[in-house]
């Protein structure tokens, strides 16, 4: 059985996303996603409407150059692709990045973890480094994005011996359901013990 792409469900599911190791380092990255990069993050008109209803609470937290990139074209704009992404300021930070401490963080997910929003962030962003595409045949396409500025995260995750998939079960859970997940673990255990690498 040919393990390059499993499908569970109607989800194809890339095997590095099974076989490869993952843990972000936020102390090494410094944030460095959300600041990287040619576009915002892929978004949903749905998420756009939930960006917008807890905007008042993030407003504040946004500097003078995201709030007027905000004002003048919305929390979203269409991308050369023409996808629809999160507005970004001078063509690099996405409109919902703070600063703290040194490190790049997200307004969005900073209020949802503080109890002030019931909006986290797109899922775009909570599934990296995993990228979501629609298939023409119906079906959807979860590949593993490789990016330099990641380094860090794959060296820590080989230390923790955490996978991809494992460290985004809760996006994964959150966009697929608690039973697909179920359904990819047990996937997963498949293609690791055909590698002689079964996972913890």
């Amino acid at each position: 059985m040919d393990c390059s792409i499993i499908q569970v469900g109607d989800v194809l599911v890339s095997s590095d996303v099974i076989t490869e190791y993952f843990c972000c380092d936020l102390e090494a990255c410094k944030g460095a996603c959300c600041v990287e990069g040619e576009a915002g993050a892929p978004v949903s008109l749905d998420e756009i409407g939930g960006i917008e209803d807890v905007l008042g609470t993030v407003w504040p937290g946004m500097s003078a150059g995201a709030q007027a990139v905000v004002d003048r074209q919305g929390v979203a704009y269409s991308d050369v692709d023409g996808d629809l992404v999160t507005s970004i300021v001078d063509g690099r930070d996405c409109v919902f990045t703070c600063h703290e401490n040194g490190l790049c963080l997200c307004l969005l997910e900073k209020a949802y973890r503080e109890g002030r929003s019931k909006f986290c962030k797109p899922i775009s962003c909570a599934l990296y480094p995993v990228r979501e595409s629609r298939l023409s045949n119906g079906l959807t396409a979860l590949n593993y994005h490789r990016w330099s500025i990641c380094a860090a995260a794959r060296k820590k995750g080989e230390a923790e011996g955490l996978r991809v998939y494992e460290f985004l079960k809760e996006p994964l859970v959150r966009r697929f359901g608690q039973e697909w997940y179920g359904q990819l673990v047990a996937a997963a255990g498949f293609v690791l013990d055909k590698a002689g690498r079964r996972s913890r």
